[in-house]
């Protein structure tokens, strides 16, 4: 029986599968840079000058280009960056910095010349990407939101095309006197960085898209792990794992995510639909936009042609309004699978949901 560990917040739960019902184990792929790699493509950073570092989201990614901005540091005698966070993160990223390092709460200000912003680049079924640019429009740029949102491609999620919306985060970016540091990596480290204006280190889009397709014949029946725990926090994040792989997915068929939650829904358009003060109908032409009402438009279209659940501690009261199947655990998701579907169904497997792209 084969044993596969796959992520589930920030532990690993093994999913204990017959090798009958195993179909296809998808894992991303590209060549990890070395440490002599990443320290010479950080030496174009000026750090003789202040920097606050603003990290975006928490990896072993951007754990290891703050480690290696502290080693640099070091060796030239220069003043380690100040790390700033939203409050949420702060303890997370705390957790992996050396004990005598201050972590402040970033003061959602972009007016500030020395920040550099860290980022690990995804796929967003609205961007098409989510780099340091889009996260940027999504916390300061709510006037422009409703703009991205209407020029989207499409009512099914776009994940790793180019968009119109894409182009207004870079224009928003791009108003701005700040730097970046973009990183596109695996679960085995970093693939690859940019460093510059984040409407430039958006480049890497490119090579992303390279390294993490895959394509194959569409699957009955995916099980879906994020990879991180940064991209399952929340039912937002998880589901943009399900925008990545969606389209590997037989009609009628069946996508269960992995994705611990611990931090909630993570869209307001979501909770209110939930609540009954949103309804569909709204989202294809908005007056205003509501955080997170893309998630919510495309899940609606997804759901046309698939079947979704979830393996989260979630309420199942919330899930059911979604039309989400709601499991406890990853054993009971697969008796579950087997139970409908046949002694004999087949599972394909995705290890690395976020940074992957099924065609």
């Amino acid at each position: 029986m084969p044993e596969i560990w796959l992520n589930y917040g920030n532990t690993e739960v093994v999913l204990d599968i017959k090798a009958e019902n195993l179909d296809e184990k998808f894992e991303t792929e590209g060549t990890i840079l070395e440490d002599n790699q990443i320290s010479s493509k950080l030496d174009v950073l000026d750090l003789s000058k202040p920097i606050e570092l603003v990290v975006l989201n928490n990896s072993k990614s951007n754990q290891q280009i703050i480690s290696k901005l502290y080693e640099k540091c070091e060796q030239k005698s220069c003043p380690k960056p100040r790390i700033l966070a939203d409050k949420k993160l702060m303890n997370l990223i705390k957790n992996h910095l050396p004990q005598e390092s201050l972590i402040s709460e970033f003061s959602d200000s972009l007016t500030n010349s020395n920040l550099v912003f860290l980022g690990e680049m995804e796929f967003d079924g609205l961007f098409g990407f989510e780099t340091i640019s889009t996260r940027l429009l999504k916390k300061f740029g709510d006037e422009k939101m409703l703009s991205a949102y209407e020029k989207r491609k499409g009512d099914n999620p776009a994940p790793g095309q180019e968009t119109n919306s894409f182009q207004i985060a870079n224009d928003f970016a791009n108003s701005f006197d700040i730097q970046a540091i973009e990183t596109i990596g695996n679960k085995n480290g970093i693939i690859d960085l940019s460093i510059g204006h984040p409407s430039k280190t958006c480049i890497t889009s490119k090579s992303f898209v390279e390294k993490a397709s895959k394509k194959t014949e569409k699957h009955k029946t995916l099980m879906i792990s994020t990879g991180k725990d940064s991209s399952n926090d929340t039912l937002s994040r998880s589901l943009s794992s399900l925008w990545n792989c969606n389209a590997a997915i037989k009609d009628d068929g069946f996508a269960i995510l992995l994705g611990e939650c611990n931090s909630g829904i993570g869209s307001d358009a979501i909770q209110q639909f939930i609540e009954g003060r949103l309804n569909i109908e709204r989202l294809k032409k908005p007056s205003k936009y509501v955080q997170g009402m893309e998630g919510l438009l495309f899940l609606t279209e997804v759901q046309k042609r698939i079947h979704v659940g979830l393996v989260s501690i979630l309420p199942e009261f919330y899930l059911k309004k979604l039309n989400i199947t709601s499991f406890s655990g990853i054993k009971i998701a697969m008796d579950y699978i087997l139970k409908t579907q046949g002694i004999k169904q087949k599972v394909a497997v995705i290890s690395d949901g976020a940074r992957i792209l099924l065609t």
